[in-house]
């Protein structure tokens, strides 16, 4: 009943090239990089066999080598996460229950979100991946939608059956919601948080898949799962106090920091 965590991570992204190497400063003021946060919050999960970062980019694998990370080179051909996981997984020859997508972006990640997830894919033999969504207070949906006023791709949206099952992802706010929420009243939106559960043979499946359409449109990886027809379990994760937040965008470091700071994390 073995589980894996792959972080994948690029230096070659669109919209903020080098971002693994992207130093954060916690409370203290101690400066770490953002793989290197999202390494730690990798290991604080319980249950887990091995978590190896994949790149394709020599500064990120000696930077990761050098905090006593685990690397796995896997092609620069990779136009996702996912696929950067499936290739990781076969270089290896791994042959866990579940695999687990700890994207480079989420340094801020708590370790029972991954914990959550695991035992919800492991319940739902019906669905082939699973994902957290994090209700958003009425701050979080503000914040969210002045990203989109902005012109900036901040998080993710997601709406999902009765049944946890996914229906859709979107970089837009969605479901649309007439009116105002208190900061901290509870909203409609569910903000995606960016970790998978996979089980392995669906991640490979998708490795041999092209591109969907929405996938293309939204730049969204977990839609060709959805357009191919595969079940996405919505897992919901609560916060208890801590705070949550991607780095999609240069303007997000100051965002997170003053985050680690209000939770006096280092």
């Amino acid at each position: 009943m073995s589980v894996v965590i792959v972080i994948p991570a690029r230096h070659a992204s669109t919209r903020y090239p080098g971002k693994p190497l992207v130093d954060l400063r916690g409370a203290s003021g101690q400066a770490r990089s953002l793989i290197r946060r999202s390494w730690d919050a990798a290991m604080a999960v319980s249950g887990v066999e091995r978590v190896v970062v994949a790149t394709d980019d020599d500064r990120i694998r000696e930077h990761a080598e050098g905090f006593g990370a685990e690397v796995v080179m896997t092609s620069a051909l990779c136009r996702n996460g996912t696929e950067r996981c499936a290739e990781a997984v076969a270089n290896l020859g791994l042959t866990p229950e579940i695999v687990v997508n700890l994207q480079g972006d989420a340094p801020l990640t708590p370790a029972w979100f991954v914990e959550d997830l695991v035992a919800g894919l492991r319940a739902g033999p019906g669905f082939d991946v699973a994902t957290p969504v994090l209700r958003c207070t009425g701050r979080m949906r503000a914040d969210l939608v002045a990203d989109r006023h902005a012109g900036r791709v901040g998080g993710t949206t997601a709406v999902f059956g009765h049944d946890g099952q996914a229906l859709y992802f979107s970089k837009e706010v969605i479901p649309f919601a007439a009116g105002d929420f208190g900061n901290e009243d509870p909203s409609p939106v569910f903000h995606h948080v960016g970790v998978y559960a996979y089980r392995p043979g669906a991640l490979a499946d998708y490795a041999t898949w092209g591109e969907g359409r929405l996938e293309g449109l939204e730049g969204l990886e977990q839609l060709r799962f959805l357009e191919r027809g595969r079940r996405i379990l919505c897992v919901e994760v609560e916060s208890r106090g801590r705070l949550f937040w991607e780095l999609n965008n240069p303007q997000d470091v100051p965002r997170l920091e003053e985050m680690m700071r209000a939770m006096n994390l280092d």
